[in-house]
């Protein structure tokens, strides 16, 4: 054999090892092999904004569980029947007239399902009990015959959905969602099953002692006029609190008003079928999604990576929708993730977390913090949760480069 032959031969099977070598470290496959990663159980797709082809896919048909992202889901869809000035009103009512100084009726207040009312977090609003108390000084009352009351028929169905753990539903993160809602509906790091009790009992203390009496008298109502109308914040940054903090009590009320906004009636289930028929009709692939809750607590929802990324896609020209998403490195609950890359405050996603569940979906940014690509990584059945945040973080420093 000659020494061409030979060197030919050999330079032929240098480079078939280079290209198999270069094939298995292609950041999928890579991220595919890696230990810390179950295959079967974890999809990605991330696409490319500007040409809107997918340049990485994995799995991205598959039905996963998406814990917290589904956030970014109920966002996106009340985004569709919401305008940046809008707020949650809360309506104060003296059921009866007031004659010297005595309002001879009920105070009523008119629960909106507003989940902001005396929160601890931002963005928050008057003191509802203070407010309450100046108004009625400003009116004049220093007597109420008849019941300070709450209504609270906006919402139906149960206040958590039939499907969440019995374990989840004692929690503070796992607290239900009332036509009125007071404090966060927590105590320390439990529910509240009754918060318009507590509301209740701390303004009549407050009425105690700026001596406004209350008779707690039947009184039928009368015709009724507002005292106030309790405003929120803007629900646009109720859902930025939301998203940073990945908060399940904000979600759900998110869910339920969609489903009043589209013209039926307060409940869980009706704001999860509103929102499948919603997207599916904006031509979503929606093939074994299954929508149960706002928050993503249900372990009955599934996602695809397939479908949540089109969703994002859609959303991406949506300035405010993308500032949402906390900033890698920097913000909320992606604070630590990628931090001191060359991705730091480059991605911005929503993380969802439970037992054998990690799940990223957002966006990578440019220097304007505009979108270039969307990413969504679900991740089912692992084993150790640190080890596969640093393989998501390895794979996105390998795809973005």
């Amino acid at each position: 054999m000659s020494h061409r032959l030979i060197f030919h031969i050999l330079v032929t099977a240098i480079l078939s090892l280079c290209a198999e070598y270069a094939v298995a470290q292609s950041p999928i496959e890579k991220f595919k092999s890696d230990p810390a990663v179950n295959a079967s159980g974890t999809s990605v797709i991330i696409i490319d904004l500007k040409t809107g082809k997918t340049v990485a896919s994995m799995n991205a048909d598959k039905p996963l569980l998406p814990a917290s992202i589904m956030k970014s889901l109920t966002i996106a869809s009340l985004m569709q029947h919401t305008e940046p000035d809008d707020v949650y009103i809360t309506n104060v009512w003296l059921e009866g007239p007031v004659r010297n100084g005595e309002l001879q009726g009920n105070l009523l207040i008119e629960g909106s399902g507003d989940p902001t009312i005396n929160s601890r977090y931002e963005p928050k609003s008057a003191d509802l009990v203070k407010e309450i108390i100046s108004a009625l000084k400003k009116k004049g009352v220093k007597s109420i015959t008849g019941e300070v009351a709450v209504e609270q028929k906006i919402f139906s169905g149960p206040e958590q959905p039939e499907s969440w753990s019995t374990g989840d539903k004692g929690t503070y993160y796992g607290t239900g969602v009332h036509g009125f809602n007071f404090e966060d509906n927590r105590v320390g790091k439990s529910a509240v099953k009754n918060p318009a009790g507590i509301f209740i009992n701390r303004l009549l203390a407050a009425l105690k002692s700026e001596g406004i009496m209350v008779g707690n008298r039947e009184v039928l109502p009368s015709k009724r006029s507002v005292l106030l109308k309790h405003r929120s914040a803007p629900i646009f940054d109720i859902m930025r609190s939301c998203m940073m903090r990945s908060d399940n009590m904000f979600a759900e009320t998110f869910l339920r008003t969609y489903a009043l906004r589209r013209g039926k009636e307060g409940s869980t289930t009706a704001g999860a079928t509103e929102e499948a028929a919603f997207w599916k009709r904006a031509g979503m692939p929606m093939e074994n999604v299954r929508i149960i809750d706002g928050s993503g607590l249900s372990r009955s929802n599934r996602l695809t990576a397939n479908f949540l990324g089109n969703v994002l896609k859609a959303m991406s020209e949506d300035v405010d929708y993308v500032s949402y998403f906390p900033l890698a490195g920097q913000e909320g609950t992606l604070r630590g993730f990628l931090k001191g890359t060359d991705l730091d405050a480059y991605i911005a996603m929503k993380t969802g977390s439970m037992s054998g569940v990690q799940c990223y979906a957002g966006y990578k940014l440019d220097d304007d913090f505009a979108p270039t690509h969307v990413v969504v990584v679900m991740a089912n059945d692992f084993s150790n949760r640190a080890s596969l945040r640093r393989a998501v973080a390895n794979l996105l420093l390998d795809i973005f480069k």
